[in-house]
């Protein structure tokens, strides 16, 4: 019987590595660590966009060291209808559990590329009477901006390829490889 790396390295969508393991701790301890400096004695959420960010936002988590909750919301995105920043068609699917009012909050992503769905997020959020609003990112693609977004912590800058592993999908597979490869299509 083939060990479960090995059956997926045989995988003809998953193409080389971009970023190991090592790479990824490496840099997320460092996210954490900045964090922890700059929300010392305040009320920290972390609000993971689903489902991509699951592994890093859990990985995040464990590199702030400090009272922190955890959020979730759910959103679906119409990328062809992405034509006007003030249009997205975006729709929420399942909201935060707890108030947000007054905590000082971290949108936790795994990609910014365009910027129209995490501006829609932006704007949904501010009604909530937030502290603060920050977003983390795991993997950033400026140069696809069509609507700019204040992004405080990024990860990593990347270019315009796609992604599998690390909470990254195809076709709603190889989201548990430990490191993120390029995706072959």
């Amino acid at each position: 019987m083939m060990a479960r790396d090995e059956t997926l390295r045989h995988d003809p969508v998953i193409g080389e590595s971009f970023l190991d393991q090592g790479t990824l701790k490496a840099r997320i301890h460092e996210l954490g660590a900045e964090i922890t400096a700059d929300y010392e004695g305040k009320e920290l959420v972390l609000l993971s966009i689903l489902k991509g960010a699951v592994f890093f936002i859990a990985d995040l988590a464990r590199a702030i060291h400090l009272p922190l909750e955890m959020e979730y919301m759910a959103i679906t995105s119409y990328q062809q209808d992405h034509k006007r920043a003030d249009r997205p068609t975006i729709r929420i699917t399942k909201d935060t559990e707890q108030p947000l009012t007054g905590k000082d909050v971290i949108i936790v992503e795994d990609i910014i590329d365009t910027g129209l769905t995490l501006y829609y997020i932006t704007r949904f959020l501010e009604s909530r009477e937030l502290r603060s609003l920050n977003v983390c990112t795991l993997l950033d693609r400026p140069h696809r901006r069509l609507v700019e977004v204040p992004v405080k912590y990024t990860g990593f800058t990347v270019p315009d390829c796609f992604f599998v592993g690390y909470g990254f999908d195809y076709h709603q597979l190889h989201r548990n490889l430990p490191h993120l490869a390029r995706l072959n299509i």
